[in-house]
């Protein structure tokens, strides 16, 4: 039997303050009580504080068949209210466009020689961004960022001629998203110190633009399940509510 952590036993009090450890069932239906976002949001603010602030995170179950190319959901959104965080991005280009990548903020751009590098080992950074006319140098680096989720791709838009654009969004936290093998997506959207406003602004701007990119394929239930969670916090079961048609 597992012994609950101190920080466990206070986050489960928060939670559940009515429900008796003891009483199983009485846990487990506490534990698939789906939340209102606000609700959701004010609870993980409850929580414990930490000395850094948390993450706020976003865990999707969907109803495909990610084995279906066609379901294989891939994506990037730039959020209303960012993530809290820079990231560390690289481009491959060369002459003009190198110098407007370097301007927009690119931490590193390059051609052959940022190719030879990264082929060597080195994945020291968040985003890869490739013109166009860069890739048939880039295409060998799949094997290398491939599995990391990082090789430059026209359904996130990180293979573009508008290099400067592009390394600005992603400089200032534009989101990248990909279905795991069984169907997931995990997705940040603020920090902790974010206000309740803008952590709900990014969790729906976040589940809206996964609707719209619906597979025409899949059938049923598209969106299973929603779980909202912090670095140290728990998981929470949310509903978010479709946006309306004008």
């Amino acid at each position: 039997m597992k012994t609950m952590t101190k920080r466990a036993k206070v986050i489960s009090k928060a939670l559940y303050p009515n429900v008796k450890p003891d009483d199983k069932a009485a846990v487990k239906a506490a534990q698939e009580k789906v939340y209102e976002t606000p609700e959701a949001i004010g609870l993980l603010k409850k929580m414990p504080p930490t000395k850094f602030d948390q993450t706020v995170e976003l865990s999707i179950r969907l109803g495909i068949d990610p084995k279906k190319s066609e379901q294989n959901i891939r994506g990037a959104i730039s959020l209303p209210h960012g993530i809290g965080k820079s990231r560390k991005v690289i481009v491959f280009a060369a002459g003009d466009e190198a110098k407007q990548a370097k301007e927009a903020g690119a931490d590193e751009v390059g051609a052959e020689e940022l190719v030879k590098k990264v082929e060597a080992g080195w994945t020291d950074f968040d985003v890869a961004i490739a013109v166009p006319a860069m890739m048939k140098l880039v295409g060998k680096l799949g094997k290398v960022l491939g599995p990391q989720g990082k090789m430059p791709s026209p359904k996130t838009g990180t293979v573009t001629a508008e290099v400067a654009v592009v390394t600005k969004e992603y400089k200032a936290g534009k989101v990248e998203y990909q279905a795991d093998p069984n169907g997931n997506i995990h997705a940040p959207v603020g920090k902790l110190s974010f206000t309740p406003e803008a952590l709900e602004a990014n969790i729906n701007a976040f589940v809206d633009h996964l609707r719209a990119h619906r597979p025409a394929s899949v059938k049923g239930e598209f969106i299973k399940r929603i779980t909202l969670t912090s670095t140290m916090g728990p998981g929470l079961k949310i509903t978010v509510k479709e946006k309306k048609a004008k």
